[in-house]
């Protein structure tokens, strides 16, 4: 996987710096520099238009109790079009504006969620997504099983009434009189 990367790291750039040269030897430089800008320009006011309908939707979702993955990642795949047509370049602006394609992103988002296996935890702190995207409601039989001890009293003295004054220090190991 690191080879992967790091191959498409040393290619692409390339890739891109010899389509910059052989376009610009083609039109001219100037022209050449002018189209660059403008892509970047374009994708950059498409990309926010979208984002802001992709962020009602996650808020929607949001609303009605229901994890907000699909346009989450719809949000990502904005990102880095975002990010390719920020990039000078002819081959990142055509791929940045193919994640552009709304129909396109979300079939690509719906690919990897469906590769993706979501566990999710028995309780805690995710709890409220749990089942049919319903928020559960904490159960009001349910028992917390723990221990309690007198401490302080208001004063910072030991409360006189606890039943084992003088044992406290050690059971919570401590001197301090807590």
């Amino acid at each position: 996987m690191a080879a992967r990367l790091l191959i498409l790291f040393i290619a692409l750039p390339i890739l891109e710096l010899y389509l910059l040269i052989k376009i610009g030897g083609a039109i001219g430089f100037f022209p050449t520099i002018a189209l660059v800008l403008l892509t970047a320009v374009i994708g950059s006011q498409l990309v926010r238009r979208q984002g802001l309908t992709v962020l009602s939707r996650i808020r929607e979702s949001q609303a009605r109790g229901e994890m907000p993955a699909l346009p989450m990642l719809d949000g990502a795949a904005l990102l880095l079009a975002g990010f390719m047509l920020l990039t000078p370049g002819f081959l990142s602006d055509a791929l940045g504006f193919v994640l552009l394609v709304p129909g396109l992103r979300q079939k690509i988002a719906r690919r990897l969620l469906s590769r993706v296996v979501i566990m999710q935890p028995a309780g805690g702190a995710n709890e409220r997504y749990a089942g049919r995207g319903q928020h559960s409601r904490p159960n009001p039989n349910a028992v917390i099983e723990g221990d309690y001890e007198r401490g302080k009293s208001g004063d910072g003295q030991r409360d006189p009434a606890s039943p084992n004054a003088d044992d406290n220090s050690e059971r919570t190991g401590r001197n301090d009189g807590a």
